[in-house]
């Protein structure tokens, strides 16, 4: 069953200003299934695929110019030269005046990726992120589960679409890329205790990332924690919120909070078996609010726009969840995964409106509870429909 994406129309938009589309995304998000679907006219080059490696090195420049209606190139960070020869090919092709010949690039190391990106298709392509499924793209039955189940089963597609089971799904996801894609990343020698930092991640959604006291529980340095942090990050594992800060006069955190791209994956390496498991989790409300946050950065990726998504906490301990800005304005957003309101979910954003006064253009508080308040000022939605705010 083929899942309808957010993201295809602003493929197609995109397309229609630029020549090259490159698509990053976590392994399994669907990436090949969308372009696929998409332009299914276009020829499909698979550059895991050694024959097709082989016949592009003996002879790179006769291999791709043969495409003369372009081609979907997946996972093109393997062969790194691609870029250099996509460059060539759309430079004569603007030169000449032509566009109708378009290639779509994807990959799943972001970092990899952006680097040759910046360097050969810089102004010739759009980059776009395909994360996996956001609530809105599963069907109505699917969307109205009960929120535990949503978060142990995540987004990734094949879990939806093919009703597999999640754990399972997980484990070899997650084998898959500890053995895989490490290893394309960078040479990790002591895997064990890569896991112990990963699964230790885990337990920490939702809170400051601490260097220093990650490296003193995994016993390595915390060069290696930072290292590592960036790999969790590249791979599109996890995705650290950045904390508000400007020139107020408050000792505010400054480190970024660590949250996983995906809920089911977080569930799977904090050892939850079975979305009952998820209600009695100590770490329910961490990944709740993983979820919610997860929604709002889909809602901008999806329309190939940054998120400028915050968090704000001060050592007075005044706190809000999400700050959304648009240029000077922000919007406050407070996560709460009980399903009964409760006044004090205002809290912090009472005490936010104080010091930013008429730069408050929205704020509501997104909850598991059932009844809405729709209005911008203090509004109250179920996660499920607070789209409606964007």
């Amino acid at each position: 069953m083929l899942i309808n994406r957010s993201i295809e129309q602003t493929i197609r938009k995109m397309l229609t200003t630029f020549p090259v589309v490159t698509l990053t995304g976590p392994r399994q998000s669907g990436k090949t299934t969308v372009c696929r679907k998409l332009f299914p006219e276009m020829p499909y080059l698979n550059l895991e695929r050694i024959t097709t490696i082989n016949q592009l090195k003996a002879d790179p420049e006769r291999f791709i110019s043969n495409y003369t209606n372009g081609a979907i190139i997946d996972e093109a960070q393997n062969y790194p030269e691609i870029f250099s020869l996509v460059q060539v090919i759309v430079d004569d092709d603007i030169f000449k005046g032509r566009t109708d010949r378009h290639f779509i690039l994807t990959g799943s190391s972001n970092l990899a990726l952006l680097s040759k990106v910046t360097q050969s298709l810089a102004g010739r392509t759009s980059v776009l992120s395909l994360l996996p499924l956001s609530i809105s793209e599963l069907n109505e039955e699917q969307r109205n589960l009960p929120s535990d189940e949503l978060i142990f089963k995540g987004g990734y597609p094949t879990i939806w679409a093919n009703a597999k089971d999640p754990t399972t799904i997980y484990s070899s996801y997650y084998d898959t890329y500890v053995e895989r894609d490490l290893r394309q990343i960078m040479n990790i020698k002591d895997l064990s205790a890569f896991d112990r930092f990963v699964r230790l991640c885990a337990g920490r959604i939702g809170t400051e990332y601490n260097a220093t006291a990650l490296s003193n529980e995994v016993d390595v340095s915390r060069q290696t924690i930072d290292s590592w942090m960036s790999v969790l990050q590249t791979s599109y594992i996890v995705h650290l919120l950045p904390p508000y800060y400007e020139n107020i006069r408050k000792r505010l955190v400054k480190s970024p909070k660590i949250y996983f791209y995906d809920t089911g994956l977080a569930s799977f390496l904090l050892g939850i078996e079975n979305a009952k498991q998820i209600s009695t989790s100590p770490f329910r409300g961490q990944l709740f609010e993983n979820m919610v946050v997860n929604e709002m950065i889909k809602m901008h990726t999806n329309t190939g726009k940054d998120a400028h998504l915050f968090f704000y906490r001060d050592q007075s301990q005044h706190e809000v969840d999400i700050l959304s800005q648009h240029a000077q304005m922000l919007e406050l957003y407070e996560i709460k995964s009980g399903m009964s309101f409760n006044g004090t979910y205002y809290k912090g954003i009472k005490y936010l409106k104080n010091i930013f006064k008429d730069r408050i253009v929205r704020s509501s508080v997104i909850y598991d509870g059932s009844t809405d308040i729709d209005r911008d000022d203090e509004g109250l939605y179920n996660f499920r429909r607070f789209r409606q705010l964007c």
